[in-house]
């Protein structure tokens, strides 16, 4: 059974105002399928008013209505309810189930650090959201904040572009991140993180591991773990 990739996913606006936008699904089954798309839809502050799902263990067409905000990207909703969707792959425009010994190959995981002069209210909302509108997908997040009020933060992140080891694509995020928090940015930084770390921020959460990797100062009193914390 294979569907064109358009099909997947499709998002139909609503045609007057009150009616709800309608999210069509049509891909293979999974366990958990169904939470995971809910899980993305109410990420986006979207409200489900209603959902239907049909099918027949392998094949799986689901449809929900909901009610988006005007501010709503619908278009990076559409590419984040792809990313859920079971593995698939393509013969002649036409996706397929991929064999399991035919798994893609895991994202490279970044580094990204950046200081800021003070704790900002809201920072960590307004990073998430940079990183979220560039398709880059927090894995994990250290957040260390010194006694004189100044913050380190490390963001383990994979793009879905696949273009983070480029330097145009870190000058973006850099850049859009610059926008954002403006002087109390104190500097940036992007790295492919190591092998040793990147298995830390993709298993154990504990946070000794990431701590002794980096050799983080003892004068860091606040640390915490936020993981996944988007998509």
């Amino acid at each position: 059974m294979g569907i064109l990739h358009e099909d997947m996913v499709v998002i139909s606006q609503a045609e007057k105002a009150g009616d709800p936008t309608v999210i069509t699904v049509n891909c293979p089954d999974k366990t958990g399928l169904g939470c995971d798309l809910c899980r993305v839809i109410l990420l986006f502050g979207i409200s489900i008013c209603r959902g239907d799902v049909s099918t027949d263990g392998k094949w799986c067409y689901v449809v929900f209505w909901v009610v988006g905000k005007p501010e709503t990207r619908w278009n990076l909703l559409t590419k984040r309810l792809l990313e859920v969707c079971p593995s698939h792959f393509t013969t002649s425009g036409i996706y397929y189930y991929r064999p399991e010994n035919q798994q893609p190959k895991p994202l490279d995981v970044f580094l990204l650090k950046f200081w800021c002069s003070y704790e900002q209210e809201g920072l960590l909302h307004d990073v998430t959201k940079v990183l979220c509108e560039l398709e880059l997908t927090i894995e994990r997040v250290k957040v260390s904040t010194t006694p004189d009020g100044k913050v380190m933060d490390l963001f383990f992140v994979t793009d879905t572009r696949e273009l983070l080891h480029t330097k145009r694509r870190q000058d973006e995020t850099i850049n859009c991140l610059k926008a954002v928090l403006g002087n109390v940015l104190l500097g940036c930084e992007i790295e492919l993180a190591e092998s040793k770390v990147t298995a830390c921020s993709q298993g154990s959460p504990y946070l000794p591991c990431v701590g002794t990797s980096w050799r983080l100062s003892s004068k860091f009193v606040v640390m915490f773990w936020l993981d996944r914390i988007s998509s």
